[in-house]
Parts: C-alpha cells; sequence; structure tokens
C-alpha cells in the first residue's frame, strides 16, 4: 500500500475546508461521486469556518472529532480548499492584488495573512492531530504558483504572494512533524491552476488557460491520489508536477 488511493478502499472520511466555496464544492462532489464520505465545512455551515475568528477553527475542528467517534471512521483526508485575493476584509475595506509598493495597505496585508497563512496554521494545529498515526492519510493545502519565491519574475501582488509564501513554509514544516508521528502520512502544498471562481475570474486574461471548478477537482484528486509518502512536504501542481518554493 503506497499512495492514498490504495487506502481509501478501507472506510475513512474526508473533510474539505472550503468546501462550499466553486472550487472546494467540486472537490466535495467530485469525492462522493466516487463513493468517499465527505464532510463539507465552509463560512455557511453549522458550525461556520471563518479564518478571521479563531475559535471558529476549533469548533470546527471539534465538530469533526465528534463526527469521527460518532461515525467509528478515521480521517483520511483533510483539504483546505480556501484562499483571498481581492474582495472585503474583515475592517469592511476592500483588497484589490498591488500592482506597485506604492499599493500596500496594512489592512490588506492583513487580511491576507490571516487567511492565507494564519488560519491555515491554525488548522495544522487543531486538525492535524486528528489524522492517524498509521496507513496512508492526507492533509493538502491550496497554495498557488505565484507563492513561488523562485517563479515570481513579473513583481507584484505582494500580499498574495507573501502570503502563499508564508503557507508553503508553514506545509513544509508541519510535514516534517506530521512524518514523526506517521511515517506514511502526507502533507502537502498544491496548486490548482486558474480556475473559473470568483477568485480568479478578474484575473482571467486572454491566452490564460482556464479549467472548470470540476475538471480542475478531479485534476487535483488524481494529484493527491498519486502521491507517496515519501513526497510528503513538497508544492505541485495540478498535473502532479513539483513547483519550485
Amino acid at each position: 500500500m503506497n499512495t492514498l488511493q490504495d487506502a481509501v478502499e478501507k472506510p475513512g472520511l474526508s473533510i474539505v475546508l472550503g468546501g462550499t466555496g466553486g472550487l472546494g464544492a467540486a472537490l466535495v462532489q467530485g469525492l462522493r461521486e466516487r463513493g468517499e464520505t465527505v464532510l463539507a465545512i465552509g463560512r455557511r455551515t453549522d458550525p461556520p469556518l471563518n479564518f478571521t475568528q479563531p475559535a471558529s477553527i476549533a469548533a470546527c475542528a471539534q465538530r469533526v472529532a465528534d463526527e469521527l467517534s460518532a461515525r467509528g471512521q478515521r480521517l483520511q483526508r483533510l483539504i483546505v480548499a480556501t484562499g483571498f485575493l481581492h474582495g472585503g476584509t474583515a475592517s469592511g475595506s476592500r483588497a484589490e492584488p498591488e500592482r506597485s509598493w506604492q499599493h500596500l495597505d496594512a489592512d490588506a496585508l492583513a487580511h491576507s495573512f490571516a487567511v492565507n497563512a494564519i488560519g491555515p496554521a491554525l488548522v495544522m494545529r487543531h486538525f492535524l492531530p486528528l489524522l492517524p498515526r498509521q496507513g496512508p492519510c492526507l492533509a493538502a493545502f491550496f497554495s498557488a504558483r505565484v507563492g513561488s519565491i523562485g517563479d515570481n519574475a513579473l513583481g507584484g501582488w505582494y500580499a498574495y504572494r507573501a502570503s502563499k509564501a508564508a503557507l508553503n513554509q508553514l506545509v513544509r514544516t508541519a510535514s516534517i512533524e506530521l512524518a514523526r508521528r506517521n511515517r506514511e502520512s502526507l502533507c502537502v502544498a498544491l496548486h490548482p491552476g486558474t480556475v473559473d471562481t470568483p477568485l480568479s475570474q478578474p484575473f482571467a486574461k486572454t491566452g490564460l488557460t482556464v479549467r472548470s471548478p470540476e475538471v480542475a477537482a478531479a485534476e487535483l484528486i488524481a494529484v493527491m491520489d498519486g502521491l507517496t509518502a515519501s513526497q510528503t512536504g513538497g508544492f505541485y501542481d495540478h498535473q502532479g508536477q513539483t513547483v519550485p518554493w
């Protein structure tokens, strides 16, 4: 048994945080269509998940722990399909990707880090202990190629780039600790590519390959299924190719 696909032959629960969003909902549907039990958690679920409210993350983790106990299942797959690029911030202002350092704004930076890095870090604190200590299991955090420092040749988008780069480091660090607990575990960052969702739509330039949430979800599920424990701590795109840090 080397991959997560081998393990899903045994009953296990999959969790999708951000599972009520465009890509998250498509992932939930894709996993359910092949017979997996999936719990979707997002801003509109009960309890709601809000990365700017740390207590909500702990409450959602407790809900999952209770669900696992009631079902007598193990947590097989944890997917964090969340992210913030533009829109309203917790303070009520509006943030947009910066074209220059002249556009840097403390509130927008704080909100980007809260959603893209601090929230996922607290997910690690509260959800990773729910993964089994033996057997294949997966924690996948959706990052972005623009969070790659080595791949940055265009500049701009300071808050999004920096917060996703921070997420990548968090994933890498958590993968080391998780592997000490379970040698068959996987903890990875995934780049979904450009998906036809509200996050990407304003920036889908002509000539850019944009995929539907359903297509993107199928690609990502295939990548997750094919990863082995030796690839934990890595950063991969929707085709399974390694993305530079």
